[in-house]
């Protein structure tokens, strides 16, 4: 067996199950589900209806590179939502089955392992990166969120002889589970580490769409990178899907963008990773990539669980509204395991703890004390789930200081 998987940790859902087996929810309270990232809005009727007509692609074998036409969609996307030039779509942008695989996969293709590897990654974060660090050979570094920047990520903290070192560095923006978005100053000071110190910088964007202001959308890495005069995006490839975007994580559907270079090497790992999407897929996809109607709704759903939630959850916890993405990062008034417990045990409405996100880095664990709430429920749901937050805040809080 290989000894590398050996040195993974357990997904934080399976601590969240350990964590919560002996806890049983009143009988007469309905469970509500909001720990997990899943979004459960209505799929697009285009995409379906796509999908149905395209069954005849069952019959062939997918090209690894995707179909043209997926290409070409995916491009002209980018395009249209980042305010640049489409990408190549001959050598710029690949399709995958959905972010995470190719996370995950992007790793085994660029980094050496013959030699002193890290990997940096965002702490709290996505263990897919750390996971994928770790089977590729590679030693995470974990760049702890600092509070005094919104959650967000203080560049000057990596020592250089960790840099030296780096070969990758994720980073994630919209942030999860945080919702921190990285600015034009941010990626400014990236794109020069990542030029002196020679590492790629894979950039995850699955929750791009998920934002609340219509005039001032997330900045995206792509667009980043043109704006700092970098239009060959060198060392920079971006990874966003059709899941969060489009409420299709069943589809497994998404992109790669960015240097032509390592997209080339990255093609070449998939021929043999045998990760094809498609026809069927690939014909669903297009149809929600070319329709914004359901996205603008998307979004409108969840500009509303916000809306409701918030000021009803600030009654008792200490959580702001995000930039982007549909979670809350919410303080705890005590062990954010023990509250996740006593909480699901008192109420049935289930949250994941934010240390079990984060790894021990630094002297702490920066996800220690707060909960991560996916509003990813019924409106309906999400607000009585919130006034059960709040009456439990109340007893919790009472118990923690006797």
């Amino acid at each position: 067996m290989n000894p590398r998987l050996d040195a993974l940790h357990p997904y934080p859902f399976e601590k969240l199950r350990r964590l919560l087996a002996d806890s049983n929810p009143p009988a007469d309270l309905t469970p509500i589900d909001l720990s997990i990232g899943e979004p459960r809005h209505t799929p697009p009727a285009v995409a379906v209806e796509a999908m149905r007509n395209a069954m005849g692609g069952l019959s062939v074998y997918p090209p690894t590179k995707g179909g043209v036409a997926l290409r070409q969609t995916m491009a002209a996307w980018i395009a249209r939502r980042y305010d640049i030039a489409a990408p190549d779509a001959e050598t710029q942008i690949l399709p995958v089955q959905g972010s995470r695989e190719a996370l995950f996969a992007f790793a085994q293709t660029v980094i050496d392992g013959t030699r002193p590897c890290r990997v940096i990654c965002p702490n709290p974060f996505y263990q897919i990166y750390e996971g994928a660090a770790l089977l590729a050979g590679a030693e995470p570094w974990y760049l702890n969120a600092d509070p005094a920047r919104g959650h967000g990520p203080d560049w000057s903290t990596i020592p250089a002889d960790v840099l030296e070192q780096t070969q990758l560095i994720y980073v994630c923006s919209p942030g999860n589970p945080t919702g921190h978005v990285l600015t034009l100053e941010d990626w400014r000071i990236l794109f020069a580490m990542a030029d002196k110190y020679d590492f790629i910088i894979a950039a995850d964007e699955c929750y791009s769409e998920i934002h609340f202001d219509e005039a001032h959308p997330p900045l995206g890495a792509l667009e980043a990178a043109v704006r700092l005069g970098r239009p060959d995006f060198r060392r920079l490839v971006s990874f966003s899907s059709l899941s969060k975007r489009s409420s299709l994580p069943g589809l497994r559907s998404g992109y790669v963008a960015g240097d032509a270079s390592l997209l080339q090497r990255f093609l070449l790992y998939r021929t043999y990773h045998g990760s094809a999407m498609s026809a069927v897929v690939s014909a669903a996809s297009i149809a929600a990539w070319n329709d914004e109607a359901h996205v603008l709704e998307n979004r409108r759903l969840y500009r509303q669980k916000l809306e409701a939630v918030l000021p009803i959850l600030q009654e008792a916890l200490d959580v702001d509204a995000p930039e982007a993405a549909f979670f809350l990062w919410a303080a705890t008034p005590g062990d954010d395991a023990l509250f996740a417990r006593e909480l699901y045990a008192a109420t049935g409405v289930t949250v994941l703890p934010g240390s079990f996100l984060a790894r021990e880095a630094h002297g702490r664990n920066p996800g220690q004390g707060r909960i991560r709430i996916a509003l990813v429920a019924t409106p309906e749901a999400c607000v009585e789930a919130a006034r059960r937050i709040v009456d439990f805040c109340s007893t919790f809080s009472i118990r923690t200081k006797e």
